[in-house]
């Protein structure tokens, strides 16, 4: 048993007779089959991916501290999901309601401190990253770009994934110009195929604060974004997924950005071009959105990118980022 699964099974999070083998799901395991059960979306509650040990577990956000599902349904001999990626991906949503439930009545060992807790991504196994480009007014101002008529869509990879409180090797030998991009992300639950702007919300299992971290100088070596984009790493996620139906409104919602505690971004997500309705529905009729697949939607104004010349400072080792969305909590994470 390695330090970190020690400490967090001597915090609660997992305090139970059988703590040794819960919770663990292998990064490279399909997600477990779907079982008899109604496919449903998670509501009313605030997620998060644990590491523990070599693999991931659930977490729910309560007021008794963070929930290890896995090891709370092994304790209590229920049905639940895993990880998240089998919450999303298999439609579990009932079984962690029913999960969660139960444990309200269940011991304290049930739970742990969230700052003892080991984050993942919020997802690790999504079909698809989707990402837009240029979709707030500012932001396209300062950048000098002509808004766009029709969303630009890209893609990152699964190597990028990164988490709350992570960190970013940032690789120098390639590049110098790295910015940071505060953006709301959309977390698909349902799959997802020539929907209407009308029922487009209806597809998403939450959103969570994340960064479209850049090297800028790649990014515009060709006509195309990904090299600058995918990096390891280059897509931090977290520290929670909310739920939709605690999010009436997605496109009224204040995002920020600091490095090193300076305040660079201070926007509001009613700036986007293409609200999160049209964006899901456009996307939709390019591509099948499967479950568990995620969506960040652009970043406003305020990055390096869009300064002046002489007055762009680019990120560096040792720099320090903290970004976060209104409602959805503070991503931060360091630079190597």
């Amino acid at each position: 048993m390695d330090g970190d699964r020690r400490n967090f099974l001597k915090t609660g999070a997992v305090g139970l007779a059988a703590a040794s083998t819960a919770g663990l799901v292998t990064p490279a395991a399909a997600a477990p089959a779907p079982g008899n059960h109604p496919f449903e979306m998670a509501r009313n509650m605030t997620l998060l991916n644990m590491r523990v040990g070599n693999g991931y577990a659930l977490g729910v956000k309560t007021g008794r501290g963070i929930l290890n599902v896995p090891a709370a349904a092994q304790s209590l001999n229920m049905a639940a999901p895993s990880d998240m990626d089998d919450l999303l991906q298999n439609g579990r949503g009932g079984l962690l309601t029913n999960l969660v439930r139960a444990a309200a009545n269940g011991p304290a060992s049930l739970y742990a401190r969230e700052e003892t807790v080991q984050y993942a991504p919020v997802v690790t196994r999504p079909e698809k990253i989707i990402m837009m480009g240029f979709n707030y007014r500012k932001h396209a101002e300062e950048t000098n770009t002509t808004p766009p008529k029709d969303p630009p869509l890209f893609n990152k990879y699964n190597n990028t994934l990164n988490h709350h409180g992570g960190t970013i090797k940032l690789p120098t030998a390639v590049a110098k110009n790295f910015d940071y991009e505060v953006e709301l992300v959309i977390v698909f639950g349902r799959e997802c195929r020539n929907v209407s702007e009308a029922d487009a919300l209806n597809y998403v299992a939450g959103y969570c604060t994340g960064n479209d971290f850049s090297a800028r100088d790649l990014q515009i070596l060709t006509s195309q974004f990904m090299i600058g984009k995918t990096h390891d790493g280059f897509a931090p996620l977290g520290p929670y997924m909310v739920t939709s139906d605690l999010i009436p409104d997605p496109n009224n919602l204040r995002l920020e950005t600091r490095v090193n505690g300076e305040q660079r971004q201070d926007w509001n997500t009613n700036d986007m071009i293409f609200n999160c309705r049209q964006l899901i529905s456009f996307a939709s009729k390019m591509m099948t959105i499967k479950p568990g697949d995620i969506f960040f939607t652009g970043t406003p104004q305020g990055v390096i990118f869009g300064m002046p010349k002489d007055k762009q400072v680019w990120l560096k080792p040792g720099d320090k980022i903290a970004c976060s969305l209104e409602k959805l909590g503070e991503l931060r994470f360091e630079l190597t």
